[in-house]
């Protein structure tokens, strides 16, 4: 009963809002969608309820978060829009910085969380999506869940805020882009050779996962989108899915790191040859 609503909801985003060039006006066009379409599923919840758990935890994992998501994404676009510096190249360089700073703590913060949904687990979705655990929160809930208890469950808000956060730091790292390229004088441009990955990409998802592993990113603080993001820039490939890659990397017989063992087999057998002249 909530595929009608939240299919309007994607076509008038990608139809009347996404497109709308002054990033304000399309904050505000966002949000009145976004408030307007959560109203709906409210009203189809109060008016029939769920046959079962799992709908429910399909509806607060998978529905509700859809349009709340982009709620408090165009709720942090329309202030960040308000509080940047109106003047001064260094003051706006470091507004966009220090937003990003906050990113990474609000994900440093909920690494836990982060984590789970990551990793496509389930096992606690009955106490993090349901509204029938609420004496027993594994994290700590959001000040939403006491607002509308029989509309939220403990953790679709902050779920809906991770994905949020992930669309925000697309939205700064375009400001910072946008305005060095308006400050060509301020900042060097550097153009580099174009690399392009050649190898399978299996073989990517498997040595994103075991930098993300490691944590030497960012100080472990960078998440699998964000690691996975920068990889598409770099080598200009897109990785569809790679949740369920991962999965079928675990699922593998034997050795399940082929990629990762063939790097070090080939490192291993250029030193030899090096050594040998």
């Amino acid at each position: 009963m909530f595929d009608d609503v939240i299919y309007d909801f994607h076509n008038r985003l990608n139809a009347g809002v996404i497109n709308i060039p002054d990033p304000l006006k399309k904050a505000d066009t966002g949000i009145e969608l976004c408030n307007l379409t959560l109203s709906r599923l409210k009203e189809l919840i109060e008016k029939e309820d769920f046959e079962n758990v799992p709908d429910e935890i399909d509806f607060f994992k998978n529905i509700k978060p859809c349009p709340m998501s982009y709620l408090i994404y165009f709720t942090e676009v329309r202030s960040c829009e308000l509080r940047k510096p109106k003047a001064g190249d260094n003051f706006q360089l470091r507004f966009f910085e220090k937003e990003l700073r906050k990113i990474n703590k609000f994900f440093h913060k909920n690494n836990d969380f982060v984590h789970y949904m990551e990793q496509g687990h389930v096992y606690m979705d009955h106490q993090l999506f349901t509204r029938n655990h609420r004496n027993n929160y594994p994290f700590t809930p959001m000040i939403n869940y006491y607002q509308y208890p029989e509309f939220s469950t403990s953790h679709d808000m902050l779920w809906s805020k991770v994905q949020a956060m992930y669309r925000f730091i697309h939205y700064i790292r375009e400001s910072i882009q946008e305005f060095q390229t308006a400050n060509k004088g301020i900042f060097k441009e550097k153009r580099h050779k174009i690399v392009i990955w050649s190898g399978s990409k299996t073989a990517l998802v498997e040595l994103i996962y075991a930098l993300y592993a490691t944590g030497d990113l960012n100080h472990g603080i960078a998440d699998l989108s964000t690691i996975t993001s920068s990889f598409e820039d770099c080598f200009n490939i897109k990785l569809e899915n790679f949740y369920k890659t991962y999965s079928e990397i675990k699922a593998r017989k034997g050795n399940r790191t082929k990629y990762l063992q063939n790097l070090i087999l080939n490192l291993e057998e250029k030193m030899a040859r090096d050594d040998e002249n």
